[in-house]
C-alpha cells in the first residue's frame, strides 16, 4: 500500500515537535536563569537549533509539493509555524498548546529590541544606520549635523584609537549637532580587545615597515636575541602568544593580505615561511593586524585596557561592543564589571569575529538573554581571516539565521560600501554586498572622507531591496552550529 503523502508529513512533523518539546524541557533549570522578557526567545532559539541539527530538505521539498509552508523564513517562530502546518493537516490543539511565540509577537519583539538599542528612527523600512566617527570630526562641527540629517542613527567610537580627551569632545560636538538639528543618536562605544598587532623589533624597527617577498623567512619572537641585523623579527604586542604556536599553523597579516606558515618553534621563536603577499605593496607595518586562525590562543577576552575604559563608557554609551569574545565565560566577565561600575550599564553588543564565538553563538546568545536586551555584530573583518573568506557567505547567513531565532538584533559591520567612502567610487560587489545588509537591524559603516555620500547610497540600495530580501526560499540542511550545540551534555 502507497502511503499517503500527508500523512507522511504529518508523522514527520509530529516527531520534530516532540523533539522540540523534549530539548526545551531539558533546559528548563537554564531557562530559570533567562530574564523574563527573553523567555518565549529562548524557548524559540532552543526549537530552532533541534529543527536545524536535523536534514529536513527532503521533508521541506514535500511540504512544497503539496502546497505547504517549507517552514522556510520562520526563524523567529518555527514552532508556530510548525503547528500552523500541523493544523492544516488535521491535528488539533487546545489554546494553551499553541506556541506565543507567534510571527506577529517574534516580529514585535525584535522591532522593540532594536528600538532599545539603536534609538528611534523616520524611516521604518530600512536598517538603522551607525557611523563610525574619527579624531577628525573634532574639526568638523558642520560634518555631524549632516550625518544625523542624512540618516545616521548610531555614533561609534572605537576605543582602540584617540583617548578620552579627543571621546569626549566627539560626544559633545554630536550632542550640540543633536540639539540644532532636533534629531536623536545612540552612542556605541567598541572595546579595544586583545586585538593581535605586529610591533618590528629589528629590521625596519626605526622606520615601522619593512620590505618582504614571498617566500621569504621571518621570525615571530618576544626579543631580538639570536637574530641577525637583517633578520626581520615580529613581536605580537600580546606577551606569551609565540608560545602558543605549532608547525604547519597558518599566519595571517594586515587583514589576511600576507598569509605565512609556521615552519617551526623553539625557544629562540616562530619561524614563518612567507607564501602569499597580496598587495602591490610587499612589506610589513607596525600595527597591523595579526590573526591565527589554526592555532590555541589562550588570552583573555576583556584585557586591562577594556576595564580601564569602561567607567568612562558606562558614563556616556548607551551601548558597548565586546570584541573578540568567545564563550559565556568572557560574557560574563563583561556582565559582571559592568554592574561593579553601575546597576544600569550600557546594552553589550556581542562582536563575533572568532571562529570559537561562531561555535559558541548559541551559548553566548542563551547567555546574554539574562538581560533585557542585547545585540550581536557580524564583525566580517577579522571574522572572514579567522574562518577563511570563502566560508563568509555561509557563516553570516548562519549567524542571521540563529540571531533571528533568538530575537537578537543584528548590526551588519565591516567594509559596508568601503572603497566609495575612500574613493568616491564603489565597486559593483560593493554594492551588491550593501544589498545583504537589509537582512539586518542595523548596518555600520567605517570611516572615511565620503560617509554623507555612502549614507545616502546605501538607504537608496536599501530601500530597492526592501521589498525583495524577504522573499528568499531557504533549505533547512543540518547546520553544524546547531548540531554541536545539541550535543552538548545538559547539566541540571
Amino acid at each position: 500500500m502507497i502511503p499517503n503523502p500527508l500523512q507522511e508529513i504529518q508523522r514527520q512533523l509530529t516527531t520534530y515537535e516532540n523533539k522540540m518539546l523534549h530539548e526545551v524541557e531539558k533546559r528548563k533549570k537554564m531557562l530559570e536563569t533567562i530574564h523574563i522578557q527573553q523567555q518565549a526567545a529562548a524557548k524559540n532559539l532552543i526549537h530552532y537549533l533541534t529543527l536545524r541539527g536535523e536534514d529536513i530538505c527532503a521533508l521541506q521539498e514535500s511540504l512544497h509539493i503539496e502546497g505547504l509552508s517549507s517552514l522556510a523564513s520562520s526563524e523567529s517562530h518555527i514552532h508556530r509555524q510548525l503547528q500552523a502546518v500541523l493544523q492544516q493537516l488535521g491535528t488539533i490543539y487546545q489554546p494553551q498548546e499553541l506556541d506565543e511565540c507567534s510571527f506577529e509577537y517574534s516580529s514585535h519583539q525584535i522591532r522593540e529590541k532594536s528600538s532599545q538599542l539603536f534609538g528611534q528612527k523616520t524611516d521604518t523600512v530600512i536598517p538603522f544606520i551607525m557611523v563610525t566617527f574619527d579624531a577628525s570630526f573634532t574639526d568638523d562641527d558642520e560634518l555631524i549635523q549632516k550625518l544625523l540629517l542624512v540618516g545616521m542613527n548610531v555614533a561609534r567610537i572605537n576605543c582602540a584609537h584617540d583617548e578620552e580627551s579627543t571621546w569626549i569632545r566627539l560626544i559633545d560636538q554630536l550632542k550640540r549637532a543633536c540639539h540644532k538639528t532636533g534629531l536623536s543618536c545612540k552612542i556605541y562605544f567598541d572595546l579595544a580587545g586583545p586585538k593581535i598587532r605586529t610591533n618590528l623589533i629589528n629590521k625596519g624597527s626605526e622606520k615601522g615597515k619593512v620590505k618582504v617577498k614571498e617566500g621569504d623567512l621571518i621570525w615571530l619572537a618576544e626579543e631580538t636575541a639570536g637574530y641577525d641585523s637583517d633578520d626581520i623579527v615580529i613581536s605580537p604586542n600580546e606577551p606569551g602568544i609565540v608560545a602558543m604556536l605549532k608547525k604547519g599553523e597558518r599566519v595571517y597579516i594586515d587583514d589576511g593580505i600576507i598569509k605565512g606558515i609556521i615552519e617551526s618553534n623553539t625557544k629562540k621563536g616562530a619561524a614563518l615561511r612567507l607564501i602569499r603577499i597580496s598587495s602591490d605593496k610587499h612589506q610589513i607595518k607596525d600595527g597591523k593586524g595579526i590573526n591565527f586562525p589554526d592555532s590555541d590562543i589562550s588570552i583573555a577576552s576583556l584585557t586591562d585596557f577594556d576595564k580601564a575604559c569602561l567607567p568612562f563608557i558606562c558614563k556616556h554609551a548607551d551601548m558597548v561592543g565586546y570584541s573578540f569574545v568567545k564563550n559565556c565565560t568572557d560574557l560574563a566577565e563583561l556582565q559582571q564589571a559592568l554592574l561593579q561600575i553601575t546597576a544600569t550599564p550600557p546594552n553589550i553588543i556581542l562582536k563575533i569575529e572568532t571562529p570559537q564565538a561562531v561555535k559558541n553563538l548559541p551559548g553566548l546568545l542563551l547567555r546574554g538573554m539574562q538581560q533585557p536586551v542585547f545585540g550581536v555584530m557580524i564583525a566580517r573583518g577579522d571574522l572572514a581571516v579567522e574562518i577563511g573568506f570563502e566560508r563568509m557567505g555561509e557563516i553570516q547567513e548562519e549567524i542571521l539565521w540563529i540571531c533571528e531565532s533568538a530575537h537578537v538584533p543584528v548590526v551588519w559591520a565591516t567594509q559596508v560600501l568601503e572603497n566609495l567612502n575612500k574613493s568616491g567610487i564603489a565597486t559593483r560587489s560593493e554594492i551588491t554586498d550593501a544589498a545583504h545588509a537589509a537582512m539586518a537591524e542595523c548596518v555600520m559603516i567605517n570611516k572615511g572622507g565620503h560617509t554623507v555620500k555612502v549614507i545616502e547610497t546605501l538607504k537608496d540600495i536599501l530601500h530597492r531591496i526592501a521589498g525583495h530580501h524577504i522573499k528568499k526560499r531557504f533549505t533547512f540542511r543540518q547546520l553544524s552550529i546547531a548540531k554541536n550545540f545539541m550535543m552538548v551534555p545538559v547539566v541540571d
